[in-house]
């Protein structure tokens, strides 16, 4: 959690759920189970067919004992360099997942979401091992994890790696829910007092930023099951409301309320929400047809 200027807390909903119940911690480790078992299925089919991605994919996965194991050791070796190397990226991470174990609920959600929302995504090897957007989202996650902690430089080190790296540029001030989707991911980039909420879906070149040169609260709230379309630009410190679509391309500059289409530019209100499912889940990028009726 972290505290606003204004002094309010904010915590994900999913990291406050995953303060650990004895019934929450024990569905978490089982979907973590289940993620696992899937994520080896498709490992060893995948090393079986392919010879020369054998070696790959045992470093990558088979050579783990656990998901967190898996998932941290990958990223450092996304992301280590001369500064620092991969070993030591891959410590820091197991210590943020053993701290806060709500982290890995949260790479197990953010998985399963692509799983279910990209076509692209033909099980949950190739994401684990290529989507960028998912490598970036799970570095912040241990960026913001060092954010809430004090260590900012090393925060602020994670987060230009990574732009380097995936091309995405979060603030590790940024809280996120769970179940979040960065597709494809070249192009975000989300300020510091923005926050999102949780399964939201978030295509490339999108932007959460401020509005000029104000110090304070000045960036977008995007709350639950928001699907912010490519190229999306969201600007000042306004509210995306839970289960809103904004259209690609659009410059939304004022409020969106809860179920609201915008699209255009500025962004204005083009349709509602009528499906129980959330837009970020149905990953429909069209919008209504114009009403030309005078």
């Amino acid at each position: 959690m972290r505290k606003t200027p204004m002094g309010r807390i904010v915590t994900p909903a999913c990291f406050a759920a995953a303060s650990r119940t004895p019934e929450r911690a024990a569905a978490g480790d089982r979907a973590e189970a289940a993620l696992w078992t899937r994520l080896r299925a498709d490992a060893e089919d995948a090393a079986g067919r392919d010879p020369l991605l054998r070696s790959f994919i045992h470093i990558a996965v088979l050579s783990h004992e656990g998901f967190g194991s898996a998932l941290g050791g990958h990223l450092a070796r996304k992301l280590g360099d001369w500064y620092i190397s991969a070993e030591r990226l891959a410590d820091l991470a197991e210590t943020a997942y053993s701290e806060e174990p709500a982290i890995v609920a949260a790479a197990v959600a953010d998985l399963g979401a692509i799983v279910a929302r990209d076509p692209a995504a033909d099980g949950c090897l190739t994401p684990f091992l290529y989507f960028k957007g998912f490598h970036a989202l799970q570095w912040h996650r241990v960026a913001h994890w060092l954010w809430r902690h004090g260590r900012t430089e090393l925060a602020h080190f994670l987060q230009s790696r990574v732009s380097e790296a995936f091309a995405v540029d979060i603030h590790p001030a940024v809280p996120f829910g769970c179940g979040v989707l960065i597709d494809h991911g070249t192009g975000v980039v989300i300020g510091e007092t923005a926050e999102v909420g949780d399964d939201v879906s978030i295509l490339q070149g999108v932007t959460l930023g401020g509005t000029g040169k104000e110090h304070g609260d000045r960036h977008p709230k995007v709350r639950d099951g928001v699907l912010l379309a490519a190229g999306a630009k969201v600007l000042g410190n306004i509210e995306i409301g839970r289960h809103a679509k904004v259209g690609a391309g659009s410059v939304v500059l004022k409020p969106v309320p809860p179920g609201a289409t915008v699209a255009g530019v500025p962004a204005r209100i083009v349709g509602w929400t009528t499906s129980p499912q959330a837009p970020a889940e149905e990953m429909d990028m069209s919008l209504p047809e114009p009403d030309y009726t005078i």
